[in-house]
């Protein structure tokens, strides 16, 4: 025996009701966030990883925040090292909306779906969240079809991740949290503008590259984020040495003298990276090959 061939669950117009009631529910007692694609900038063929990656785009869609009571996870959790703040959320999003939202308008997306590493930034709570996965089989096939995504989502963790959405809290996330390069500079030059690029020519045709993020006129001191070689490998900017810019001809121009650098690795007030370093010189003798061993007869 076979199913009743009077009755169908695949009629395409039952489907798009379905679906329009979906998005309607989802507009009526979801929140508007703002999804993020990453921008895979060099991957890690050996570990599948991307650390440097870029979130240069954003995109404002309504979505239905499950976690009723609040988010979960295992919350904030005290440790030897600090607090640790394990939140845990499920958004669902209406895979027609996805569509003619982000996918539609972005590009740089290769997919028909969101994509594990992208980020949710949920403006109720000001946070980041990332996607950890992508459930597409929940509600299981109703009227023969899937309506929305469910994105399993975990507290994002800021790691050198360099952000030009267009949204400025949420691209101050770096000005917050890059790690810091501050260049002492010999004179003002001509100035500089927050998000320009400085550059600086080392040996062998290595070429030094920092976003500018902060510039102090007083003491001639460019804060620089983000900094990398073209080579690939690491370098450092060289004291002494010359920095410059490169306007929209290609030429290099508001060439500056660097007398010193210095890094930043203080990136929130209550962090005391600076006092623990002064208080180890103290007892670790680090002119041994490994201080925290035996000392050499």
């Amino acid at each position: 025996m076979a199913t009743n061939f009077y009755f169908s669950q695949k009629v395409r117009s039952e489907q798009q009701l379905y679906e329009d009631l979906v998005i309607e529910s989802l507009r009526m007692y979801g929140q508007d966030v703002y999804y993020l694609p990453r921008d895979i900038v060099n991957e890690d063929k050996i570990l599948a990883d991307d650390v440097p990656s870029r979130f240069n785009s954003s995109h404002r869609i309504e979505m239905y925040l499950e976690n009723i009571e609040g988010f979960g996870g295992e919350g904030d959790l005290f440790t030897k090292f600090g607090v640790e703040i394990r939140d845990q959320a499920t958004f669902i999003v209406s895979r027609k909306r996805w569509t003619q939202v982000v996918a539609r308008y972005d590009n740089e997306i290769q997919g028909a779906r969101p994509f594990e590493g992208d980020l949710i930034y949920l403006p109720l709570s000001n946070k980041l969240f990332q996607v950890m996965m992508v459930e597409h089989e929940e509600p299981f096939y109703q009227l023969s079809n899937i309506a929305v995504f469910k994105l399993r989502c975990e507290l994002f963790e800021y790691n050198d991740e360099n952000f030009e959405t267009g949204v400025e809290v949420i691209d101050d996330i770096e000005k917050d949290y890059a790690y810091t390069y501050l260049l002492n500079l010999d004179s003002a030059g001509n100035g500089f503008e927050v998000g320009d690029m400085l550059y600086q020519d080392l040996a062998d045709s290595v070429v030094m590259s920092g976003e500018i993020i902060k510039w102090n006129t007083n003491t001639n001191t460019v804060s620089l984020i983000h900094i990398g070689a073209n080579d690939g490998t690491y370098h450092e900017f060289a004291p002494d040495g010359v920095a410059y810019q490169i306007n929209s001809n290609g030429d290099k121009v508001n060439r500056v003298l660097i007398s010193s650098v210095t890094e930043d690795n203080k990136i929130s007030e209550i962090e005391q990276n600076t006092e623990f370093g002064t208080f180890t010189d103290g007892f670790l003798d680090f002119s041994e090959s490994n201080p925290f061993g035996d000392p050499n007869d």
